[in-house]
């Protein structure tokens, strides 16, 4: 289906679910690749949040943030899933969305520090109406029940949108409820476009967009410790207090990539009613891997002084996000793969053992560390036991 660059615009109408060799394309690459400076944006203040001991502020922030990164990631995933021709128009209108993703991660700083949110609201706005423009167009494209699908996911859109600029003009007191209230709004749009036909989304594409974006998450997250690191050798010179959070913290990153990527998780999406809630349970995923970038770093300026939390405040700031992130890869992907009750319990018993991490003092990051490696060596060991009645190895 893809054109070479320059090529003539196409008929938008819907890709085969069943395609061979689906697979995602350099301009999917770059589109993620965009959203690192977002995700960075979001982590950053969160650190600063946590770091000056405003984790309730810090919290909300952060989850009302990073959900505009993520809706507007995944809507363009799901989208592009089913309808990428990658003709002229399309990639202009991606890359508009690119530039739209830039402007919201430069509004990030003020809408977490200072609630003003017209710079993330005008960068979301670039991104969801240049959405809206590629569903018209798939809607000009297709005819029957796929154009209804389409129209209603551009006026879902549309109208999402201008509640969003409605919010600016919303008091203080009431932003938060409000946003929530949009939240859901936007979370009804797909049920209510495909309710009567569903888009033709690739399973394997599917699978393989949400894997990637994940690496760019942990990828990030590696980033974020490093430069902590290299910030406090620089000024402290503190390497007795940095390698028990630094050797854990990459056992923790490379136990969720390990324990992510376990399963074949296409095999599982086979309709809306299982992809949708998978769809949206990344949410947790995606923001619960990229605090743990924030709170390693929280961790490594605690350990030298620069933040004015407890050692145990910091390594929750790393503990709870690892805790929820392995149980929430479990919930959505490990456990349909699982067989028997002890290779069903090693991520929800290790997510509890990482929470009880916390309070080991300054051992805690570098035991989660253990613990995560753990778990991943039992889900091994259990699989290879069990080798005949599964055929892949999971953690």
């Amino acid at each position: 289906m893809s054109n070479p660059a320059g090529a003539a615009f196409r008929r938008m109408t819907a890709r085969r679910r069943d395609e061979a060799h689906r697979a995602s394309t350099p301009l999917e690459l770059f589109f993620d690749l965009c959203f690192v400076v977002a995700i960075a944006q979001a982590g950053a203040r969160l650190v600063h949040a946590l770091a000056a001991g405003h984790p309730g502020n810090g919290v909300v922030g952060y989850l009302l943030v990073f959900f505009g990164i993520w809706w507007a990631w995944m809507n363009f995933s799901w989208f592009a899933s089913a309808y990428d021709t990658d003709d002229v128009l399309y990639r202009i209108n991606t890359l508009v969305q690119i530039t739209g993703v830039l402007v919201y991660a430069a509004g990030v700083p003020r809408a977490f520090d200072d609630g003003d949110w017209t710079i993330a609201v005008i960068g979301y706005s670039v991104m969801r109406l240049a959405l809206a423009t590629q569903w018209l167009r798939a809607a000009h494209g297709e005819t029957g029940d796929a154009r209804g699908c389409a129209l209603r996911y551009t006026v879902g859109v549309t109208v999402c949108q201008i509640g969003w600029i409605g919010l600016l003009f919303v008091p203080d007191g009431a932003r938060v409820w409000t946003f929530l209230g949009m939240v859901l709004a936007e979370l009804s749009v797909p049920l209510f476009a495909e309710r009567h036909h569903p888009t033709t989304w690739h399973p394997g594409h599917i699978a393989e967009r949400y894997g990637l974006f994940t690496i760019i998450v942990l990828g990030e997250t590696i980033a974020a410790a490093t430069v902590a690191v290299q910030s406090a050798l620089d000024e402290h010179e503190a390497v007795t207090e940095l390698l028990p959070i630094a050797g854990g913290g990459l056992l923790i990153v490379f136990a969720a990539w390990w324990i992510y990527f376990a399963v074949p998780i296409e095999e599982h999406l086979t309709s809306n009613r299982e992809a949708i809630p998978w769809g949206y349970g990344h949410y947790i995923v995606f923001v619960s891997a990229a605090a743990i970038g924030a709170g390693l770093e929280v961790a490594v300026e605690q350990s030298v002084g620069k933040a004015e939390i407890s050692a145990r405040a910091a390594s929750a700031a790393v503990t709870v996000p690892t805790a929820v992130l392995f149980f929430t890869v479990w919930l959505l992907h490990s456990r349909h793969y699982k067989r028997g009750a002890a290779q069903q319990l090693v991520l929800p018993v290790a997510s509890l053992l990482i929470l009880a991490c916390t309070f080991c003092g300054a051992a805690a990051v570098l035991l989660a560390g253990a613990v995560s490696a753990l778990a991943v060596a039992a889900g091994v060991t259990l699989v290879r036991r069990n080798a005949s009645a599964t055929g892949s190895v999971t953690a």
